[in-house]
């Protein structure tokens, strides 16, 4: 395969890849909203919630190794457009479901368990092509800016919400979302991805090479403590986030009404925007960022701590504006540091392998939140309960919905702590000293002389 990687970087390209993409993300956050009030009035439990999250959490998880290697053998360019094609053709499956007063609770599960396959090809092939349109020292912005696009959805989406439900109704909205998926199958074929030079051949002789992909990119994560051992703080983390992630719905619906959800969600965007503008804008340590990275996590795992005091929206609101303000700055710094010392003709395997690992725990955690929290905590934490006369009580409360509480509570306290062990782990904060950087700084200055446009940091995300 040719190499690009003298071709000048440009963030045009990021841009118009990015516009499409958050087109596409608002319109899929549209539904998402309305599927979530859909399924908490349909059954009134979090369990439906957290299997929902299983459902697309599993199966990504299980393709991941398939899917990193296939970003590194084919056209990374095609599997992405191939890849909103099939999710775009799943949200039109649901749209006929409604259409014809068929949807049920497990047509979701499913659709979104397919939805999920689609997505696992589209993240490496995503990923590993930023770092072929992207100049070494705008990595971190690039990251930082990927997440403002989230955040732009998580604000639009309520209010887009509550006109769209009052003008065309949830059907409508669907039919929007498919819409959309145009916006980002277009961006992708106006734009030109170069390829990374192959200096690490795949095997060429079928299911047997892929699992040589799998083994090659788990050795070359053993052979690097340092990341290796992120991955499992990555993985640690993302347990307690998940155990959590499912209730934020039920823990505003269980004293507050769908405004009141619809206002901690755009609580979260503010968040997510700010915290990712200002990454965009200061592009991180230059040094140092493994620590910034822990530092964030433990900054943003107090907002768990605020979200569970009292029940009433401002504390949920500002508890996840913090949560929201700092996994930014974690993300972006991360991924810059994995596109700077992963080669990038391996980075289709290696990320998927990164991936599986820090998201394997998450499957669990969607398994036991609904029941931990409707079956332990909450009956626990009502009126005569277990824990009715504890310091927790006193501390948020019992209750309606303060079971919820309490496992946002435990998870913020957990978190805390558990950054400040790996943060005193010498081989992780250490690593980007013991592992040499792969994308050489000569050859980014040529790029960035090449085109000096490029040195202006651009506010786009993902």
């Amino acid at each position: 395969m040719q190499s690009n990687g003298n071709q000048p970087k440009s963030m045009k390209t990021f841009l118009v890849i990015w516009f499409g993409q958050l087109i596409s993300i608002i319109g899929s956050g549209l539904t998402g909203f309305g599927l979530s009030v859909w399924i908490f009035t349909q059954t009134g439990d979090a369990t439906p919630f957290a299997l929902n999250a299983l459902a697309y959490n599993l199966p990504r998880i299980l393709i991941q190794p398939i899917a990193g290697s296939v970003a590194d053998r084919f056209n990374r360019k095609k599997i992405m457009i191939i890849s909103d094609t099939g999710a775009a053709l799943v949200t039109l499956v649901v749209a006929g479901l409604l259409f014809t007063d068929n949807l049920q609770v497990w047509h979701i599960y499913l659709t979104t368990a397919i939805s999920s396959l689609f997505s696992a090809f589209q993240d490496p092939a995503y990923r590993s092509s930023i770092t072929m349109i992207v100049a070494k020292k705008d990595l971190a912005r690039a990251g930082g800016m990927q997440q403002i696009g989230s955040a732009t959805n998580l604000i639009l989406v309520p209010m887009l919400a509550a006109f769209l439900y009052a003008a065309v109704g949830l059907r409508g909205v669907i039919l929007i979302d498919f819409a959309t998926f145009f916006f980002a199958i277009g961006a992708l074929l106006v734009v030109h991805i170069p390829q990374p030079e192959r200096k690490t051949q795949p095997s060429e002789d079928g299911k047997s090479s892929m699992l040589k992909d799998v083994g090659f990119a788990w050795n070359y994560l053993r052979e690097r403590p340092g990341l290796f051992g992120l991955l499992w703080f990555y993985a640690a983390v993302n347990f307690f986030l998940s155990l959590s992630g499912p209730l934020w719905g039920p823990l505003v619906l269980s004293f507050g009404s769908e405004v009141e959800l619809g206002v901690v969600q755009m609580a979260t965007g503010l968040g997510m925007l700010l915290g990712g503008v200002m990454i965009s804008t200061w592009g991180g340590p230059k040094d140092k960022k493994i620590p910034a990275v822990i530092a964030a996590i433990a900054l943003s795992s107090i907002g768990y701590v605020i979200a569970s005091l009292h029940p009433s929206v401002a504390f949920p609101a500002v508890g996840q504006f913090v949560v929201s303000f700092f996994l930014p700055a974690s993300a972006a710094l991360s991924q810059a540091v994995w596109q700077v010392k992963v080669p990038a003709d391996i980075q289709g395997r290696v990320f998927s392998i990164r991936a599986m690992i820090a998201f394997s725990i998450i499957p669990l955690a969607n398994l036991i939140a609904g029941p931990l929290a409707d079956k332990v905590f909450v009956p626990m934490m009502s009126a005569g309960g277990l824990l009715s006369d504890s310091i927790f009580a006193r501390l948020i409360g019992t209750g309606t919905g303060r079971g919820f509480a309490m496992v946002f509570l435990l998870s913020g306290v957990f978190l805390v702590g558990l950054s400040l062990l790996v943060l005193a782990y010498p081989r992780v904060r250490n690593l980007e000293k013991e592992i040499p950087d792969a994308i050489p700084d000569d050859q980014e200055e040529i790029v960035t002389e090449a085109v000096p446009g490029d040195a202006v940091p651009v506010p786009i995300g993902d």
